[in-house]
């Protein structure tokens, strides 16, 4: 398979492509090589300006509205089945600008084919409700689109959470412009591609690339948009929903995780060793709800940090085009950020199992790292790695492992590992996380709500509840 890709890519506003206003580019690396392997647009408030004009002149033209709910499900079919044609250059995209393996890439294709089938199939299916007032009277519901919806996605899943957002917008009616990551656009505009080609009004979706704080911040600001949906980090987080305050407009977040796996004494090491391991080095760790702290009873404490070790030695770390089980992270400022974090954890006194260090080689690539010994007052017990970083701490009694588990400002996801249905129950009710797994990391999928408590954000993505934070309720009172 040919792993090259086209060097200068445009954004897509208007149903046109088009480089940025003032000419200038973003050059996009390889986090397996460091070497530079495509320019992009660096987009500013010029391109947001225009981009948002266009979203607007769809919405009021009321493209996606006065199309029947049956024909915008039909169109997202169509994006799946245009974007299924694109599947090696997708891959190949994820593999050189994402650091994924091109395994990897190909089951982003599906993922995002799943989310764009899955919300086109409940595009005619949302539906109002009649309210009963006694005689005379008719009241009913309808739901009604924002208007003009800014996307901003995060650079480790672009283009499934790209389509999916995309995808509750159209369906309900909203426009969208979405500021694609600067670390790793291309996926993103292949997918602009294929909405092209599937028919996409005109003006109905633009992506545009750049940086946060110019073209960001602009976006998220402008007096023309309605909604806004983030994906990112805390901090950038605040400021977006200082800019949504701001302007009386709701948003969706979706921010860090710092996600506790708690494992009881009974629970099947061998498989738990093997769900941990996958929840916490898929991708190396760079995912928002990652199996980053490993809550595990005392007793078995040392049996399973062996059995976890034993797995992480299996994976190969290297770049996806030669074949590597687990790739880079995303920058060298993201890999330094790492290290410092595992250098706080030694010299706090955790116990450095494996890993810890960059490997000696081109790119940006991290060994599985597993620390033991952690007490939930340590940094790397409540800082966010985002990389391949596990940290390990014993308990004695369920009630420590949920206060433990509760005990940072993240509630994301969660896990229990028990072999005792009614253990795993009482635990799943006390954990505070939009999603708790037992038994298997990451169980469910796109028909799975998804979303988290505290600083996690609020809103939910996937499932059927997500439409919901896409659309306003109207309610119609007519007297006869």
């Amino acid at each position: 398979m040919a792993t090259g890709l086209q060097s200068h890519w445009h954004n897509f506003i208007d149903g046109a492509w088009c480089d940025a206003a003032d000419g200038r580019t973003i050059a996009v690396t390889d986090p397996a090589t460091g070497e530079t392997i495509a320019h992009v647009p660096r987009g500013g408030k010029a391109d947001i300006d225009r981009a948002v004009a266009a979203a607007r002149r769809a919405f009021n033209d009321r493209l996606m509205v006065s199309m029947t709910p049956a024909k915008r499900g039909e169109l997202m079919f169509e994006i799946a089945r245009v974007l299924g044609t694109m599947a090696d250059e997708v891959a190949v995209a994820e593999m050189r600008d994402n650091g994924k393996t091109l395994a990897a890439g190909y089951k982003e294709v599906e993922l995002t084919q799943r989310y764009l089938t899955y919300y086109g199939g409940l595009a005619d299916k949302l539906e109002g409700r009649q309210i009963p007032l006694g005689d005379g009277i008719i009241d009913y519901t309808v739901h009604m689109p924002y208007g003009v919806s800014a996307q901003i996605v995060p650079w480790n899943g672009p283009l499934p959470v790209g389509a999916r957002s995309i995808a509750c917008a159209l369906i309900t009616g909203n426009t969208v412009v979405l500021k694609s990551p600067e670390d790793s656009p291309l996926s993103l505009f292949i997918l602009a591609r294929a909405m092209e080609k599937a028919g996409v009004p005109k003006g109905a979706v633009n992506i545009v690339c750049g940086y946060g704080l110019e073209a960001g911040a602009p976006l998220v600001a402008h007096p023309d948009i309605d909604h806004i949906v983030f994906t990112g980090s805390v901090e950038t987080g605040k400021s977006v929903l200082r800019a949504a305050a701001e302007r009386v407009i709701p948003a969706v977040m979706e921010l860090g995780g710092k996600s506790a796996a708690v494992v009881y004494a009974d629970a099947d090491l061998d498989r738990t060793a093997k769900n941990v391991a996958r929840g916490i080095f898929h991708h190396a760790g760079q995912i928002c709800s990652a199996a980053s702290r490993l809550l595990v009873h005392h007793s078995v404490h040392d049996a399973l940090v062996s059995r976890i070790k034993a797995e992480a030695e299996t994976r190969t770390v290297g770049p996806g085009v030669e074949g590597a089980t687990m790739g880079p992270v995303i920058s060298e400022k993201q890999l330094s950020r790492i290290e410092a974090l595992c250098a706080a954890g030694v010299s706090e006194g955790a116990t450095l199992v494996t890993g810890g260090k960059r490997l000696e080689r081109d790119g940006f690539f991290l060994p599985p790292t597993i620390f033991a010994g952690v007490s939930p007052a340590m940094r790397i017990a409540n800082e966010e790695f985002f990389g391949p970083v596990l940290v390990v701490i014993p308990f004695a009694t369920p009630e420590e492992a949920v206060a433990i588990a509760n005990g940072t400002d993240y509630g994301l996801a969660a896990g229990v590992f028990t072999r005792d249905l009614h253990l795993a129950h009482w635990t799943a009710d006390r954990l505070v996380a939009g999603q708790v797994y037992v038994n298997d990391w990451w169980v469910g999928g796109v028909e799975t709500p998804f979303g988290g408590a505290k600083r996690s954000g609020y809103g939910r993505e996937k499932g059927q509840e997500a439409l919901l934070g896409y659309v306003q309720t109207k309610n119609i009172g007519i007297r006869l």
